[in-house]
């Protein structure tokens, strides 16, 4: 089997967050989901259990950060290509979430663009060729 990865994000308004990440491509599990949690699906491994403030506390003794405020995590989802990467953007800024909030990354082998989301978190979305890295890696 192989490993998945179940990324906890605290949200403010979860109905807003899960049309958010909807439009930006990914589905809700809905055999996951109630009224303070949605299972974002972006791929078979790949998941974001969206969950309000008040259930995200049930998980942590911490503070929940003000992701809006200060970085928690940077997320980082791959795509198929560099027209994924800025169609994902797109969807994301139609959507509500902000464009572009760190610097673009473009090396020819490799880009990546980022979105914040209505809660502020960032998530990049990086395209390699990962024929072309392996050749650079090898001449550097």
């Amino acid at each position: 089997m192989s490993r998945m990865i179940f990324v906890n994000l605290p949200v403010r308004d979860l109905a807003a967050a899960t049309a958010f990440y909807e439009a930006v491509g990914a589905k809700r599990n809905e055999q996951f989901c109630d009224g303070t949690a949605s299972c974002i699906v972006f791929s078979d491994t790949i998941h974001a259990m969206l969950l309000t403030h008040e259930k995200f506390r049930q998980f942590t003794p911490k503070k929940v950060a003000d992701a809006r405020e200060v970085s928690e995590v940077l997320l980082c989802l791959s795509a198929d290509s560099r027209e994924d990467v800025d169609l994902m953007v797109e969807k994301a800024k139609r959507a509500g979430g902000g464009g572009d909030p760190c610097p673009r990354q473009d090396y020819g082998f490799m880009y990546g663009r980022s979105f914040e989301d209505p809660d502020g978190h960032i998530w990049e979305v990086m395209w390699m060729d990962l024929e072309a890295a392996k050749a650079a890696m090898a001449t550097a």
